[in-house]
């Protein structure tokens, strides 16, 4: 499975829980009662009506996520029954983890590469086993603790975002290839910058505002 095939619930026709009436699992509503359907059984990508890919234009992704969102706004539903209220809100819940999980660089990678069967903590901390990779964290994390100056940490905080930028470059190649493998290198390699990053982020503050 590569970030281009779909999945096949996304195509299949399902019964409005309320008329019976034919509609799409990714449908908000039915088109023959205008009642509002649970969440279908859909990939992140398919609910939010964009193409499986790694690389996507933020602005279409904020368009489609928006214009659903307001469709599902709590207040066209303050009339309607238990039921389509409760389901409105699981639509909008659903909406939100899509969004948030396609929104991040790194969260859309591990989020890919799950759906291609391979899994990538995106989370929880791991052991670096990568010898190449184990090396590199190893010297950054050296070169952040010998830093005695804020203008130092920034540098390697810059260093590490600048890697960060060539990892999504990177990525989209990789899936663009359909190389999981590659991909879920950078993947891990993205999930260790960002933490180093944010410890740089974090050391400086320090450094600068010893009393936080």
């Amino acid at each position: 499975m590569n970030e281009f095939d779909q999945s096949s619930s996304s195509g299949a026709i399902v019964p409005c829980w309320s008329c019976k009436g034919p509609i799409s699992p990714r449908a908000l509503f039915c088109s023959t009662c205008g009642a509002v359907q649970p969440p279908g059984d859909v990939d992140h990508f398919t609910r939010l009506g964009l193409r499986r890919a790694y690389s996507l234009d933020p602005a279409e992704l904020d368009r489609q996520y928006f214009g659903f969102q307001r469709r599902l706004h709590p207040d066209r539903f303050a009339t309607r029954a238990p039921k389509e209220r409760a389901l409105s809100q699981a639509q909008a819940t659903a909406l939100n983890d899509a969004y948030e999980t396609l929104k991040d660089p790194l969260k859309r990678a591990a989020y890919l590469l799950r759906l291609a069967g391979r899994v990538v903590d995106v989370d929880q901390a791991a052991t670096v086993t990568d010898p190449e990779l184990l090396m590199e964290a190893m010297e950054m994390r050296e070169a952040l603790a010998e830093a005695d100056t804020p203008d130092e940490v920034a540098v390697l905080a810059a260093q590490a975002e600048g890697e960060m930028a060539q990892c999504e470059t990177d990525l989209a190649r990789a899936f663009a290839e359909q190389d999981l493998d590659v991909a879920g290198k950078l993947t891990t390699r993205m999930k260790y910058l960002g933490k180093l990053a944010e410890e740089a982020r974090s050391r400086k503050i320090r450094m600068t505002r010893p009393g936080i």
